[in-house]
């Protein structure tokens, strides 16, 4: 990955405990419903509840966006298990920028599927902040 963008970096300094806090009240909850909405993953839950992970590192002059070639319906019934983030190698788009990705793997009960997170940038930003919050 290319050096940390300053969104990044401010983010890390604050820290991510209500990020810790909103996904660890969500695992062992059944999915009710899970969506790609706007560059954010939005799980839905049996009581009702809502949490969604997306990359909040969002500097000035970057293209940040989510993707998966997964079926995100085949998971709706299990229970949320876990999420980690695993780091890709750089490329470099046709136009001599960089492109970051950032794999967002997410483990239910019926199994893991994965979310690509791209940072397409000119090579002073960089970096992703992956992190969850209760929808309200």
């Amino acid at each position: 990955m290319g050096q940390l963008g300053v969104g990044v970096m401010i983010r890390q300094l604050g820290g991510n405990a209500d990020s810790v806090e909103a996904f660890t009240a969500a695992v062992g909850k059944k999915i009710t419903a899970l969506a790609l909405v706007d560059n954010e993953l939005l799980f839905t839950f049996d009581d009702g509840s809502k949490v969604k992970l997306f990359d909040d590192g969002q500097s000035c002059c970057e293209s940040r966006y989510m993707r998966t070639d997964d079926n995100l319906d085949y998971f709706v019934g299990g229970e949320l298990m876990n999420a980690e983030v695993r780091d890709a190698p750089d490329e470099e788009d046709e136009y001599g920028e960089c492109h970051e990705v950032q794999f967002l793997v997410v483990t239910t009960s019926k199994g893991a599927f994965t979310m690509a997170n791209h940072n397409e940038h000119n090579g002073y930003y960089g970096g992703f902040w992956v992190v969850a919050a209760k929808v309200e």
